[in-house]
């Protein structure tokens, strides 16, 4: 039961990091950048120079990334759970699903990849400069960015990795390999969404056929002999060990999209949670 114990450990560990990030967010932003700018020291200090470049300069490594994690779970997927799925008379419907989803999520991923986040240009400066009154606080008229030398519409910032002023600058997200603003802010969120619920299409498939698996095959009922000649009756994590050695890449695939729920969700309670100042 030893591998059983290390993988209860991992998923422990990881949600408690992803706990953790979704409370401190919650509370305070200053909180929030002080145990971000700590953790960033850490890892500056242990990760490799080419991965902490990939931060800080436009790269396609995390796209590639990402597109490779879609094909390795949608394989696994296509491979070992959607017949067997089919042949336990799981819905149709809800098997086929997932792929409808990761259709549209692909869509808005591309977008989000390739639009314009609403980048401040000499053509266009005069009109995000209407946009949005300056509150003379946070964003002070007649401020120039000293890098593109173009006055600073109010509610804009300038991303030092896309090297421009962006209007309603969001953030910049290294998955997409560009900044999130005013002009695609809603292909982001709805990339956000459409990923949110394809993973949890994903996982409820994945969880239902390995219920089929336990039901079918009267797993909670039987009984084992174990080490020293005792017949037991199995237990929730004799069932659990049995699925882990019989479908192993199923059940650490299904693991891997349970965190990923958990952290999709964090996003979410990021964007809906007010800030107090």
């Amino acid at each position: 039961m030893d591998f059983l114990w290390l993988f209860i450990f991992y998923v422990i560990f990881l949600v408690l990091g992803v706990s953790t990030f979704c409370f401190l967010s919650g509370r305070s932003t200053s909180g929030l950048d002080g145990a971000l700018h700590r953790a960033e020291q850490v890892i500056s200090r242990v990760a490799p120079v080419w991965l902490q470049r990939c931060f800080h300069t436009r790269s396609g490594a995390f796209v590639l990334l990402h597109l490779v994690l879609d094909v390795l779970v949608f394989a696994e997927y296509t491979w070992e759970v959607v017949d067997y799925s089919l042949e336990m008379e799981i819905n149709w419907i809800l098997v086929f699903l997932p792929y409808v989803l990761i259709t549209g999520n692909l869509y808005f991923y591309y977008k989000c990849c390739t639009s314009d986040p609403g980048r401040v240009t000499k053509q266009n400066e005069a009109f995000y400069i209407r946009v949005y009154e300056y509150d003379e606080i946070m964003f002070h008229h007649s401020n120039e960015c000293p890098t593109c030398h173009l006055m600073k519409p109010a509610r804009s910032k300038h991303c030092g990795v896309c090297g421009s002023c962006i209007h309603r600058f969001d953030h910049h997200c290294v998955w997409v390999n560009n900044c999130i603003g005013a002009l695609n802010i809603r292909h982001f969120l709805l990339y956000l969404l459409s990923l949110s619920l394809t993973v949890a299409c994903l996982a409820a498939v994945f969880t239902a056929f390995l219920l089929q698996v336990v039901l079918l095959s009267h797993m909670m009922t039987a009984a084992y002999v174990d080490s020293r000649g005792h017949e037991e009756i199995a237990s929730l994590a004799y069932v659990i060990q049995h699925l882990f050695l019989t479908f192993p890449r199923i059940v650490f695939t299904l693991g891997f999209l349970l965190l990923l729920v958990l952290f999709l969700g964090g996003l979410h309670v990021l964007r809906l949670v007010p800030v107090h100042h």
